[in-house]
């Protein structure tokens, strides 16, 4: 999954994850009524833990209200996500990874020390067949060229730009471009392949890289920025000179 590649990236090479702390007892009382809900399939209750919309991965709508999640409860909670967490042990499987919050195993599950549940990195197979599902249609609205993806990262668009990031599989990741008055249906006007994801620091910012010649695209995605910071952004250098700098919205992700 997409979404707990970018996750994982951030915690592997921050030092907390790797020294991930035992749960506090206090929270220890909190992870344990939550598995007993999960145990006693108690749906109401566990709706109670999320805030809503809950995002889910890419391509697969947005849990949008504790109405829709008690709809799509099973596809969420499957049998294997179930097993994971009431098999689990609140003192043992459990543990506190600094200001990120509480996971399950190495991050199926995040749980905030307020017992809200950040996100599920778990995907079932029901997600599994919509999200493939989904992506099938989206290939038949690229031009035909870029039909090739193995998933679609985002879709951004500047004041001048709409820029297309599809991961091609085996960590390469392409850039595609066209004017705002085009369609992704029509020939882009750039297409860079190879490009490479990297990790800003610690707070889930992060980019990707794409070289063609002496030129270097970066489509950047601010997770934590200043107040007001626009969500996305493009860079151009041109021999390592910047020559553009423009905001952009996140149109899909």
């Amino acid at each position: 999954m997409k979404a707990f590649k970018i996750v994982l990236a951030f915690l592997v090479c921050n030092s907390s994850f790797l020294n991930a702390q035992d749960l506090k007892p206090e929270y220890q009382k909190f992870i344990a009524k939550f598995i007993l809900e999960v145990k006693n399939n108690d749906k109401e209750a566990v709706s109670e833990r999320f805030k809503f919309p809950f995002k889910r991965e890419y391509q697969i709508p947005l849990v949008k209200d504790k109405q829709d999640f008690v709809k799509r409860y099973d596809q969420i909670f499957d049998k294997a996500l179930i097993e994971k967490i009431t098999k689990s042990d609140p003192a043992k499987d459990w543990s506190e990874v600094g200001w990120r919050g509480i996971m399950l195993n190495r991050g199926d599950l995040w749980i905030d020390t307020d017992g809200k549940i950040i996100s599920i990195n778990h995907q079932s197979e029901e997600e599994l067949k919509l999200k493939n599902s989904l992506i099938a249609s989206q290939k038949k609205n690229v031009y035909t060229s870029l039909s090739n993806f193995k998933e679609p990262v985002a879709v951004i668009e500047t004041s001048k730009f709409r820029i297309r990031i599809d991961d091609l599989g085996n960590e390469n990741y392409r850039y595609a471009s066209w004017s705002l008055n085009q369609k992704m249906t029509d020939k882009p006007d750039l297409v860079i392949e190879n490009g490479i994801f990297h990790a800003d620091g610690t707070g889930e910012n992060h980019h990707y890289e794409f070289k063609k010649g002496n030129f270097r695209y970066e489509c950047h995605f601010i997770v934590l920025g200043e107040k007001g910071s626009a969500p996305a952004m493009l860079i151009v250098y041109q021999s390592e000179k910047e020559i553009l700098s423009q905001d952009a919205k996140i149109v899909s992700r």
